[in-house]
């Protein structure tokens, strides 16, 4: 009964047409599964039990474990596999710490804010280049409150290189295809603490940099600048876009309830993708089919598939609680979310299905699909 109520708790879902999925094989997917998946939760009731770790779904046995966990400094927020097969795990905003951890789930290093001068605090993401021997990180200092990038041994961790962002709150970051990187600049000022403190003084952009010169390559800006830029990811195809997920802070709820979630970046300008759906908040945002996007509507309690072709700009895939954490899978044509319950998976041809949590635990933000074994 308890398992029915979570399939349930999935809510309606809706299959994209055979026009969205050209070159879909439909007997593709028959095979169930197994999705490996590095996450970070937290322990429910036990204040201050945070832990990273790799979680897998047996679809074929319809079960969840936990591969393998490490206990936590404190709230974990981003994530990175790096090339080698070890992980990086930052620290949530105003982050204090910045781990590197082996394939296998052990400690290899931590660094702390601390250690370093000029100190910074971290602010919750990471990535590394292609070749996995440098690492990015988003970061603000605590004096001034002045964004910046640093790059590091993703090794050691240790920053050899720091770059300005000329803006407040950088929080996601990517490298595009010629190893330079694209940084969401959240622009909200905030105490040392990470409170909002101004949001009137809002100032969001969508930088684009070299990292390793430091040189500002482009700027984008959106005409409302009460639209926090948060989140990235890169869509599918030969030249995909970049999906922008936003977060809206205006002081108006009926403002924020109505605003959009998604801008799309094709390289030489930044575009808002209006639509009625989500709540003006989107919690992390994937690759979806028919070269889109999904997104979390977390306060909403959504999963939303944008696509070129949606009459309504965003479809609904999905109804779950607390919805936060997406990946994709199967080349973009499924998507992986975590809830509150455990997690959901949506596909362009496969019935939607949901497991449970091995334990009480609620993930954090962000996930990342790991290759199959």
């Amino acid at each position: 009964m308890q398992r029915r109520r979570w399939l349930q708790a999935l809510g309606p879902v809706l299959v994209a047409p055979t026009a969205l999925a050209a070159g879909d094989d439909p007997a593709r997917g028959a095979d169930e599964p197994i999705h490996r998946l590095l996450a970070a939760w937290r322990v429910p009731g036990q204040e201050g039990v945070d832990r990273c770790g790799i979680v897998e779904a047996d679809w074929a046995a319809g079960r969840m474990r936990i591969v393998t966990e490490l206990v936590m400094p404190g709230r974990a927020h981003g994530l990175q596999r790096l090339p080698d097969g070890g992980w990086v795990v930052v620290a949530n905003r105003p982050g204090r710490w910045l781990l590197r951890v082996d394939g296998q789930g052990r400690l290899q290093r931590r660094l702390d804010a601390g250690q370093e001068s000029p100190s910074r605090t971290f602010n919750g993401h990471a990535e590394p280049d292609a070749g996995g021997r440098w690492l990015y990180t988003t970061e603000t200092d605590p004096v001034d409150g002045s964004g910046w990038v640093s790059v590091r041994d993703a090794r050691t961790l240790a920053r050899v290189a720091q770059h300005p962002v000329g803006g407040l709150d950088p929080h996601q970051l990517l490298v595009d295809r010629e190893g330079r990187l694209l940084v969401a600049v959240g622009g909200i000022p905030r105490d040392r603490a990470g409170r909002r403190t101004d949001p009137a003084r809002m100032a969001p952009s969508l930088l684009h940099l070299d990292p390793v010169d430091g040189r500002v390559i482009g700027r984008w800006t959106l005409p409302d600048p009460r639209l926090s830029i948060r989140h990235l990811a890169w869509g599918q195809g030969d030249d995909p876009l970049l999906g922008v997920a936003l977060q809206a802070e205006h002081d108006d709820p009926g403002a924020r309830r109505a605003a959009p979630l998604l801008a799309l970046w094709d390289g030489r300008q930044l575009a808002l993708q209006p639509a009625a759906l989500g709540g003006g908040y989107a919690g992390d945002v994937a690759a979806g089919p028919a070269g889109g996007f999904v997104l979390s509507a977390q306060k909403q309690g959504q999963g939303l598939w944008w696509h070129p072709r949606a009459d309504d700009g965003l479809v609904r895939i999905a109804e779950l609680t607390d919805p936060c954490a997406v990946a994709s899978w199967d080349g973009g044509r499924g998507v992986l979310m975590a809830g509150g319950r455990g997690i959901a998976r949506w596909h362009v041809r496969q019935p939607p299905r949901m497991l449970a949590w091995p334990q009480p635990m609620a993930p954090d933000n962000h996930w990342v699909l790991l290759p199959a074994a």
